[in-house]
């Protein structure tokens, strides 16, 4: 199975899973990228030390998501529900492969998420159908009439995605080394569930 890891800039959070479940499983076919992300920038100097402190070295360089790595991933992973919502509305066509890392090994919320992932699927096709609808019209008229059919869906679709559990894991960006060790130590948490998951 291809994963992807997806956070901001690729420099701290994404980089820092990749790294870990290379580490636990070394034959995994696994990258990182990031929604705002620069081409070929080494990671934070933070992260790379956290992670030192474990025997674990990190070599990657930053690249944005494309097309291409959605089609090469089977799963993709995200650090926040944000990010998420960047890849739907971006790159649309993918969306049955994004979860937030925590909502992927997580067993709470199942049949909120069955319920979700349908409503998303629904929505999307009734988009489609409404693209072909209204293709005569140009950009602002297709966009307004789009927004006007898919309000209510759209709505609900964030009214469930409210009612899940936080599955955000938050940017160490900025902070100490402390908080890229919170950092670390939570992502290792949930690529623990991760291989656990992909094992069973």
């Amino acid at each position: 199975m291809n994963i992807l890891f997806v956070c901001t800039g690729n420099t701290c959070r994404s980089p820092m899973a990749e790294a870990l479940l290379k580490q636990k499983v070394p034959a995994a076919a696994v990258q990182s990228a990031g929604i705002f992300a620069a081409h070929n920038q080494r990671p934070n100097d933070q992260a790379i030390e956290v992670l030192k402190q474990k025997g674990i070295s990190i070599n990657t360089a930053s690249q944005p998501v494309t097309d291409e790595l959605l089609r090469w991933a089977d799963l993709v992973l995200t650090m926040t529900t944000g990010h998420k919502q960047s890849l739907i509305m971006e790159f649309p066509d993918f969306q049955e492969k994004y979860y937030t890392l925590k909502e992927y090994v997580s067993q709470a919320d199942e049949d909120r998420w069955k319920e979700l992932t349908q409503r998303r699927a629904d929505y999307e096709e009734k988009r489609a159908r409404l693209m072909q609808e209204f293709r005569h019209l140009d950009g602002k008229q297709l966009e307004q009439e789009l927004e006007k059919h898919l309000q209510s869906e759209w709505e609900k679709i964030r009214q469930l995605e409210a009612a899940l559990i936080d599955y955000d894991i938050a940017d160490p960006f900025g902070g100490g080394r402390t908080i890229y060790e919170q950092t670390l130590t939570e992502l290792e948490t949930y690529v623990n569930k991760l291989v656990e998951k992909l094992d069973s």
